[in-house]
């Protein structure tokens, strides 16, 4: 157990979170086809609610997401990505002007339109910037990438980052612990080269991993205090929980909370990635009260 939060000042547009204490990233999807049905939010009117939601429920972050990441989901062209994000980030903004947004997204060019059109403020990459085509197969950086300071590769994705001048979570693919904070290493390295300021470290519950090798990871995460930056969990009504309970997405709030209970004691987890923001919000005031005496 953990005895503290590692206290961290995160840059949203100029805009300062306190990550001195856990926060709250509600999650809006702009799909048809998101894995948990009751996150799937299609017209402008039913995200702007979402958006509204989030915040009257005590999320600090709102994420949007127009591409399912799903296993077996539709592939979806940029084109389409960039329609479905565009029409819900003018929703969102058109109730929560000021909001802190994120956007989740594995394509430099869906980045850049979300910040320089509508001032989203950090980019949530679930790709691990496409290194060695860990997602997105073909649209994966190829060799005519840049290198970087002491010549490391440098995916077209973290440029972009550092183009834009916004906090980048970094999600791993990686299997285990240790190739994570291998990759970790070398990767945050390459982004702190670029001129890219704020990391966040995503351990990737779900991605690139078995049911066993999530729980282990679960486990063991407070080793990636090490890298002294902030740590998100992604864990809401993932099949890891609804799996190893006998149950489906729709069943999994408990197991969620539950589980990202657990991330906040082993590793001190500062933002908390979740389809149902009041309850982790209840979660993380628990959590902060017995922090008060250990």
């Amino acid at each position: 157990m953990v005895k503290s939060f590692i206290p961290y000042i995160l840059n949203v547009n100029g805009q300062l979170i306190d990550l001195s204490e856990p926060c709250v990233m509600g999650i809006l999807n702009a799909t048809p086809d998101s894995f948990y049905a009751g996150s799937r939010k299609q017209t402008e009117a039913e995200i702007a609610a979402r958006a509204d939601q989030i915040m009257a429920e005590g999320g600090k972050i709102i994420d949007v997401g127009a591409f399912s990441t799903r296993p077996g989901a539709a592939h979806v062209t940029e084109e389409e990505e960039m329609e479905r994000m565009r029409m819900a980030l003018k929703a969102v903004r058109s109730v929560q002007p000021d909001a802190p947004v994120s956007v989740d997204t594995f394509r430099p060019e869906v980045a850049r339109m979300a910040v320089e059109e509508f001032g989203a403020g950090i980019i949530n990459d679930v790709s691990e910037g496409n290194v060695n085509g860990a997602f997105g197969g073909s649209e994966a950086y190829t060799a005519g990438d840049e290198v970087g300071e002491g010549g490391c590769e440098c995916p077209e994705m973290f440029r972009m980052v550092a183009r834009l001048g916004v906090p980048y979570i970094l999600m791993s693919v990686k299997p285990d612990i240790m190739s994570m904070m291998k990759a970790f290493a070398h990767e945050v390295q390459t982004l702190h080269s670029l001129g890219v300021k704020d990391v966040i470290l995503d351990p990737g519950f779900g991605f690139g991993k078995t049911l066993e090798q999530n729980y282990e990871l679960l486990a063991s995460l407070g080793k990636l205090r090490e890298f002294n930056l902030p740590l998100l969990v992604g864990v809401s009504r993932k099949s890891m929980i609804a799996r190893l309970l006998g149950t489906d997405a729709d069943h999994s709030l408990n197991g969620t909370s539950v589980v990202n209970t657990i991330a906040m004691i082993n590793s001190g987890a500062l933002i908390l990635r979740v389809h149902d923001v009041k309850p982790c919000v209840e979660a993380v005031t628990i959590v902060k009260e017995v922090f008060k005496y250990v």
